[in-house]
This record gives structure tokens, C-alpha cells and sequence, in this order.
């Protein structure tokens, strides 16, 4: 997985599928879409990002097909096979007879013959008018099998399950989940679900590895953090590589969201230093509370009445 130079690589984890996944990806979910994201892409693949991670619900399926057509053809890589993409299922598609079509409905927009990772993008199903109803895990994880039996999806997985779904999946999975993408970072360490994920070679991948600052339902919680703030003076570094190398650190993989070409440089810039204990001790004593809570997959007339049911109480 190099870099754009020697000094630029970023490292891998090997997934049980026996496929390496760079620990850094370039997320595209968010609010406010740039109109010149394909460019920004390359751009970030220019400077050593290797996996770019998207889903149906983002809207950005398109975008980063174009960029990764546009990245061969640029010689920022040689070939297609040395970017990771992630995309996801949505919860509209969450049903049996609609997760190969879903799947091939987001290759088509991709333009690409196979994803490196199909993650289920939540434990909830939508049906007609977006209502929600019952979901059927075993039923949408066959599917999920045969994607990757089809070789359309190398590895699959899931993304917001918690630590009892996670069991429950496993308890009945023929081909285990590759990762559970979850939100992660110092101010929700989601201990428990990291201890199930280990046991069981799932990975772990953060999501909102800095709170999500910015978005509507994010948090301050990481980048106002006084405890952050004190070990980025400490260490000559920002608050978001200290909250970034700290995830290293805890053996995860992360997708972080950045349009900013410095920022994207400074997030490259984790993996040649190290935390002190008392660094680490500090932040420990961070707060703990999940910012994406879900909310909106909530209904009197669903499979999840409280947030209690969703999160089988880890909230």
C-alpha cells in the first residue's frame, strides 16, 4: 500500500477474507456534497489514500467511480485493483430479494466490476413511502454471502451494529462480517463492541473519528476537548491527529471526511510517533456519549420503539 512517496504510506489491516484494507480511508458522506469531488479524490490519491469509502444513501457512488477511472488513467495508481472501495447497502434495500440488485445498481453507478468491501449500512429495513419494517438479519445476510460468492464484493460486512446484533449475526453467519463500521472515536470508545468485534477477527472501523464536527447531529465532544487540546501542545500536533493516532493506536481502522487538502495531508501524518501513557491516561477521562444516536429509525409501528431496542442498550 504505498504512498506518494517513501515517507507517505499508509498502513493495512489484513481482513478475514485475507484482503488488506489501508487503517485510513477517505470518507464521502456528508451534508454539503463539492461539486469538484472526483478531483479531490485523485487529488488525495496523489498524496498516498488508497480506500475511499461511499454507500448508496450518500449520493456519491458517481463521484467516486469517476475518480477512481480518472486516478488510472492520471497514474496516480496503475490499476483499479490498487484502491479499496467501500460502498453500502441501504435501508430501503435491506431485504432479501433486493441486496444483489442494490448491489449491482451501485457497481453500475461506479463503474467498477466489484467492490472491496459491502458493509449492510444499518440494522433497519424501509419499505413502500419509506416505512420502516421488521428486518430480517439472516435473510439480508444470505444475500450478502452470495454477493460474495458472486466475487462482486470481496469481503462484506456491516456498519451500526451493536455488540448483541453482532453476536446474534455471527451466531448464524456462513461467511463472517469482514468489519463493523460504527461510530468511534475518544469521546465514544465503544469498548464492549471492540471486545466482541476482536474475539471473533471482526474489524473495527470508525466512523466519525472526530465527532463529526459540523454535522447536524455531531459533536464538539473530540476537536473542543480540553484533554486533546492539552496533548496536541504537548506533541506539536492538532487535536485531529491526536484523536486520529489514538485510534491507531487502539488497533482500529478509521474513515475520515475532509475536502481540505491540508487537512487531508495532516491526517497522513499518524503513523511515525506515538502517545505517551500519561497522554493516553488523560484521554481516557474524556466524557462518554454517542452523537448518532438514530432517531429516525425509531417508529410506534417498527421493529425499534426506543433508542434502548436499536442500540440493545449501548447509549
Amino acid at each position: 500500500m504505498a504512498g506518494a512517496s517513501a515517507t507517505t504510506t499508509i498502513p493495512f489491516v489484513t481482513l478475514n477474507t485475507g484482503h488488506a484494507m489501508p487503517v485510513l480511508g477517505f470518507g464521502t458522506g456528508s451534508n454539503s456534497t463539492p461539486a469538484d469531488l472526483s478531483a479531490i479524490i485523485v487529488d488525495a490519491v496523489r498524496l498516498g489514500y488508497r480506500h475511499i469509502d461511499t454507500a448508496s444513501l450518500y449520493g456519491t457512488e458517481g463521484a467516486v467511480g469517476a475518480a477512481v477511472a480518472d486516478a488510472v488513467v492520471a497514474g496516480a495508481v496503475a490499476s483499479r485493483g490498487d484502491l479499496f472501495v467501500t460502498s453500502k447497502l441501504g435501508v430501503a434495500d435491506a431485504h432479501p430479494d433486493r441486496v444483489l440488485p442494490a448491489l449491482r445498481e451501485s457497481l453500475a453507478r461506479l463503474g467498477l466490476g466489484y467492490l472491496d468491501l459491502f458493509l449492510i449500512h444499518w440494522p433497519v429495513a424501509a419499505g413502500e413511502n419509506r416505512k420502516l419494517v421488521p428486518f430480517d438479519m439472516e435473510g439480508v445476510w444470505r444475500a450478502m454471502e452470495e454477493c460474495h460468492r458472486l466475487g462482486l464484493a470481496r469481503s462484506v460486512g456491516v456498519s451500526n451494529f451493536s455488540s448483541e446484533k453482532m453476536c446474534r449475526l455471527l451466531s448464524f453467519a456462513a461467511v463472517p462480517p469482514a468489519v463493523n463500521q460504527v461510530e468511534l472515536n475518544v469521546a465514544w470508545r465503544q469498548e464492549k463492541l471492540r471486545e466482541v468485534c476482536a474475539r471473533n477477527g471482526v474489524v473495527v472501523t470508525a466512523f466519525s473519528p472526530l465527532g463529526a464536527f459540523g454535522a447536524a447531529w455531531g459533536s464538539n465532544a473530540v476537536m473542543e476537548s480540553g484533554a486533546l487540546r492539552d496533548v496536541a501542545a504537548r506533541r506539536g500536533k492538532t487535536v485531529a491527529q491526536v484523536a486520529l493516532r489514538w485510534l491507531h493506536e487502539q488497533g482500529l481502522s478509521f474513515v475520515v471526511r475532509s475536502f481540505n487538502m491540508e487537512r487531508l495531508k495532516q491526517n497522513m501524518e499518524l503513523f511515525d510517533w506515538e502517545l505517551s501513557e500519561d497522554d493516553k491516561e488523560l484521554i481516557t477521562q474524556i466524557p462518554q456519549r454517542r452523537a448518532c444516536r438514530g432517531e429516525f429509525f425509531l417508529s410506534p409501528d417498527g421493529q425499534y420503539k426506543s433508542l434502548e431496542e436499536l442500540w440493545d442498550g449501548e447509549i
